[in-house]
């Protein structure tokens, strides 16, 4: 993992601003979500890949793009969540005294 880092720390930090860009301009649906049973379907998917990654089960090549894709993918959910809470925090009004 460290020579991932130090390898890619260039598109790490594009993947980070990516999200945060982009958690930044989302607006908030608020229509019908993502249900229930998809969610936990995607979760285990996630979970599935992750143990492959710790576990090693995937040799060679594959391996390491799935580590690099892995890692990448968390850097942008991290820039995702901080930059809609940054900018939740530097665009809403203050509640009026009651």
């Amino acid at each position: 993992m460290a020579y991932l880092v130090a390898f890619h720390w260039g598109w790490l930090l594009a993947s980070l601003l990516l999200g945060f860009a982009m958690g930044w301009i989302a607006v908030v649906q608020r229509g019908q979500g993502v249900s229930k049973v998809l969610v936990r379907w995607l979760a285990g998917v996630a979970a599935a890949l992750v143990a492959a990654a710790v576990a090693r089960v995937i040799p060679g090549r594959p391996g390491y793009w799935l580590d690099l894709g892995l890692i990448m993918f968390a850097m942008y959910l991290a820039g995702c969540a901080v930059g809609s809470w940054l900018r939740d925090w530097v665009v809403s009004r203050p509640k009026p005294a009651a």
